[in-house]
């Protein structure tokens, strides 16, 4: 079984990935669950510019849009909202549709990258009590800038130890080290896979065990075809994590990793 905790549907910026490309890839690849998040509701260009008004939608309508899909397949898709951090709060409206839609909401979505905003932020604080009243847990970019570094999530992690964080990418674009010392910190800080090569992911598994990191992909950033190649052609990370990762890590790590971990967290049953 696998279960993909970090997956996007939506049309912003220079992504555009369809609901169809997710449902495709997961019957194609073999993908039992996916969690996804709606790039629709990013705030900041890839330069940290603010994207300008007219392109952008609020909170409320992108959580909509995204249940819809989800409602309309609650067998294999669950919702991770991602929240505006830098412009909006969840609003009345909001808590209506998480409370009407918990059986489908699996999480809280921060980007600090793409809405320029740290984690640590004392602005949020709303949010993650929103996140413990709900026992969602705050799943959040890592790595890019100042905002997402893992420190800072760390620090929210630290301050609210009632909710369960999760660093994905444990620091994009570095060497994953920071993000991996974090992990055996604090009992309710995890990482994700999703662009971490294999060799950090057995790094962390040898010093903190295969209990604190979740499988996720990004799925479908490259296309419908992005667990399987790059939009170059070159072979996908993700090819690893489902072929050779399972003869360097006992099954059960296996196990751990691709689906039980998640099912753990975010109380997925399928």
């Amino acid at each position: 079984m696998i279960i993909d905790t970090h997956v996007h549907i939506g049309k912003m910026l220079v992504f555009d990935m369809p609901p169809e490309d997710v449902l495709y890839s997961m019957d194609k690849y073999g993908i039992d669950f996916s969690l996804i998040s709606n790039v629709e509701c990013a705030e900041n260009s890839h330069n940290g510019n603010p994207i300008p008004q007219n392109l952008q939608k609020s909170q409320n309508t992108v959580l909509k849009k995204t249940l819809e899909f989800a409602r309309a397949n609650s067998d294999k898709i669950g919702v991770m909202p991602w929240l505006k951090i830098r412009q909006e709060r969840p609003d009345e409206k909001f808590i209506r549709m998480l409370a009407d839609n918990r059986d489908i909401i699996y999480g809280l979505k921060l980007h600090p990258f793409h809405s320029m905003t740290a984690p640590d932020d004392e602005s949020l604080e709303s949010i993650y009590r929103l996140a413990a009243e709900y026992s969602l847990p705050v799943v959040s970019h890592t790595g890019g800038c100042p905002e997402a570094d893992s420190l800072r999530l760390y620090n929210a992690a630290k301050k609210h130890p009632e909710v369960n964080f999760v660093m994905v990418h444990m620091d994009l674009g570095t060497d994953n080290s920071q993000a991996i010392e974090l992990l055996g910190k604090l009992p309710n800080l995890y990482g994700d896979t999703t662009w971490v090569p294999v060799e950090s992911t057995l790094k962390a598994i040898q010093k903190w065990g295969s209990e604190k990191i979740l499988f996720g992909s990004d799925n479908p950033i490259d296309g419908k075809d992005t667990y399987l190649h790059n939009p170059k052609g070159d072979r996908s990370l993700y090819q690893q994590y489902f072929n050779e990762f399972k003869t360097m890590v006992s099954k059960a790590d296996y196990d751990n990793i691709m689906y039980k971990n998640a099912e753990k967290l975010f109380g997925i049953k399928i």
